[in-house]
């Protein structure tokens, strides 16, 4: 049935088609010691401790269909949480999957979401270990990613301290930009658009930061800004970006001469970017990529320094820049 939708095939019968997509099983990777098939995965915690997160994508919050193909969305929430377990300092292993859908969802459309969930797990090596589904009239999908730190302390975001450098590794605004851009209509920048519909995370440069000792780091999911901020509460710290560090994006300049705006103000609060915002010690060697944005200070809050930024970032029930 080429074109059989999720009521045609049954719960069951659309569990079978997911899995069979995925890499999820025995021996498809070391962590994995039970897999989709069972009432729960088993995975192994060679470290002894188990970094967990979770993140929510709902259609026409997160994600609109006549936007983004089920490949993309596959992507984009794998990435979401892989970020969020890169930036404690660990590896992703596994993932868990919930999927919320309408009776007539066809099959195919699920088979691509698998698709793009499996491969951006393997990016770093984690695979699907399982998961459900339930009717909706909406399309949900929940992701669980769990990681191992692989001997290393936690990056938390309440270590960082007065004196610290403030380091960010990947790019800013982007995603923020191609979300402009699909709202304003007309003939989008491709890069920008796909950057907000598929999300490249530059996990290795967060591990690169935890290894370099980094006192504390967050993915950039919500805004530079408001990222900052949670940092600097966490910390009990004060944080002053100095706009004069971030290079003049192209791009970026080219999107606000079709929607309005700055670029500094989509590279300071323009979020789901995933990358990766951390404070290291004075003496620290910054890995590849990384480029000082600020300093810790004694005090609280975030301060920008040359610029006064539209805003601070997205909140999802007081809105904001996004």
């Amino acid at each position: 049935m080429p074109d059989a939708t999720a009521r045609d095939v049954g719960e069951f019968g659309l569990i079978a088609r997911v899995v069979d997509r995925l890499a999820g099983g025995p021996g498809t990777s070391p962590s994995v010691l039970v897999g989709p098939g069972d009432d729960a995965a088993v995975v192994l915690a060679p470290d002894g401790r188990v970094v967990a997160t979770t993140d929510v994508l709902v259609e026409d919050v997160h994600f609109r269909l006549d936007w983004s193909t089920a490949y993309d969305i596959g992507r984009k929430a794998a990435a979401a949480n892989l970020a969020d377990v890169a930036a404690m300092g660990a590896t992703g292993t596994s993932l868990l999957v919930g999927l919320a859908a309408p009776p007539d969802l066809p099959v195919a459309w699920a088979e691509s979401l698998a698709d793009g969930l499996r491969d951006e797990a393997a990016l770093v090596g984690a695979v699907v270990v399982g998961g459900d589904t339930v009717t909706s009239e909406r399309i949900v999908v929940s992701v669980t990613a769990l990681g191992d730190l692989g001997g290393r302390p936690p990056v938390l975001r309440s270590g960082a301290s007065p004196g610290d450098r403030v380091v960010v590794g990947g790019r800013l605004g982007w995603s923020a930009a191609g979300y402009a851009m699909l709202l304003k209509g007309g003939v989008p920048i491709e890069a920008l658009v796909q950057a907000h519909l598929r999300p490249s995370p530059p996990y290795a440069v967060a591990l690169a930061l935890a290894e370099a000792g980094a006192t504390s780091m967050c993915d950039v999911s919500d805004g530079l800004l408001a990222d900052l901020g949670h940092i600097a509460r966490a910390s009990g710290v004060h944080i002053d970006v100095e706009s004069r560090r971030f290079e003049r994006d192209a791009l970026l300049g080219k999107a606000c001469r079709v929607v309005g705006g700055h670029p500094l103000d989509f590279v300071l609060t323009g979020g789901e970017d995933h990358a990766f915002v951390a404070t290291v010690p004075p003496g620290a060697a910054l890995p590849e990529g990384v480029v000082r944005v600020g300093i810790v200070k004694a005090g609280s809050g975030v301060r920008v320094i040359g610029w006064k930024p539209s805003g601070v970032g997205w909140d999802h029930f007081r809105g904001g820049s996004r």
